[in-house]
């Protein structure tokens, strides 16, 4: 009698844990945080670098090879990572605290807003897995951090596209004087805005392209989603405008109410957040305030939901911030 035969499965690219949101052949750089850390720490002394148990997973390692004595591994205890890194920055230091957004965010809510931001002490959060960058579901999918971060008083957030962003971000979010947050892309991060003759500027918003039909307001990986929907989208005759914010707060909304007044279009925010509370109800608010009205608008973002686990792929297709998914809702709001 034969054996049955076992038909093998496709092996999928992407872990629900170690993922990279880059695509098959696309460009990368590796571990830009922390190396652009490490080039700014040697010519500043007072730059320490902290983590909660993961500095491999947030590219801190680096810095812990380069100043060993300037590395603080606190173990799996992010209130006591936030407190120290407050007590650090009173002292005159600028620490740099990593770890996941969730455990960041969600455990350590209060050290952040009374240790650090209520005392305006000068303490750069660089939280890994923003959004939905794991599949790893609700327990380390960071879907409303940046809703949680925009209710503290005089905290600067900026969520980061691509390892030009990162890599440019660091040493300006470093010179800025009280706390930041940043959503770090850590890992093979895909380099994409060295293509639109862009600079990151902190608290500034940068129209990548223009478009007669849609305008696509963007942070984060979504901006890398929202240039790709606009290529595809041009074989079809529909221009596609991208304006990334690489800074949530304080919000860019000149830029914002340039981009949208006087131009008959459907706007269109994109980011890898829920759609409470995050970049798409900021810039709702900011055109309501200042009277401005643009001829649609939407949001392109994760539901208000807790999501499922899986792979990447399937889970950016599932929840609607695919390129391909991206490009069938626009095209649909159009129609």
């Amino acid at each position: 009698m034969n054996a049955p035969v076992i038909e093998k499965k496709p092996r999928l690219t992407t872990s629900a844990m170690i993922a990279s949101i880059a695509t098959e052949g696309q460009r990368v750089k590796a571990a830009p945080f922390g190396k652009a850390l490490v080039e700014l720490a040697a010519k500043r002394p007072e730059i320490v670098g902290l983590t909660a148990d993961l500095s491999k997973y947030t590219d801190l390692h680096l810095f812990a090879q380069a100043y060993p004595d300037r590395f603080h591994q606190m173990g799996m205890a992010e209130q006591l990572l936030l407190a120290a890194a407050g007590g650090m920055a009173k002292e005159g230091l600028v620490p740099f605290a990593t770890t996941y957004a969730v455990f960041g965010t969600r455990r350590a809510y209060d050290f952040i807003h009374q240790v650090i931001a209520e005392e305006n002490l000068n303490v750069k959060m660089c939280f890994a897995l923003p959004g939905l960058t794991t599949g790893y579901g609700p327990s380390h999918q960071a879907t409303e951090d940046i809703a949680m971060m925009r209710g503290i008083p005089g905290l600067t957030i900026v969520d980061p596209c691509d390892a030009l962003d990162v890599e440019q971000a660091v040493p300006q979010i470093a010179a800025h004087k009280g706390p930041v947050y940043m959503r770090l892309l850590r890992g093979n991060v895909p380099l994409v805005l060295d293509e639109y003759d862009y600079s990151f500027e902190l608290g500034k918003a940068k129209l990548l392209r223009d478009g007669d039909d849609v305008l696509v307001i963007s942070s984060g990986f979504m901006t890398m989603r929202a240039l790709e929907v606009a290529q595809t989208l041009a074989t079809d005759k529909i221009g596609v405008a991208v304006l990334h914010c690489p800074t949530i707060k304080p919000l860019d909304e000149p830029a914002i109410l340039e981009a949208v007044r006087y131009r008959h279009r459907l706007v269109v925010v994109a980011e890898n957040h829920s759609v409470i509370g995050g970049l798409g109800e900021a810039v709702a608010s900011a055109l309501l305030r200042h009277r401005v009205q643009p001829a649609a608008f939407e949001l392109a973002g994760l539901p208000d939901a807790f999501l499922e686990a899986g792979a990447l792929p399937t889970l950016h297709e599932r929840y609607g911030i695919s390129r391909d998914a991206l490009a069938a809702r626009i095209k649909g709001w159009l129609s």
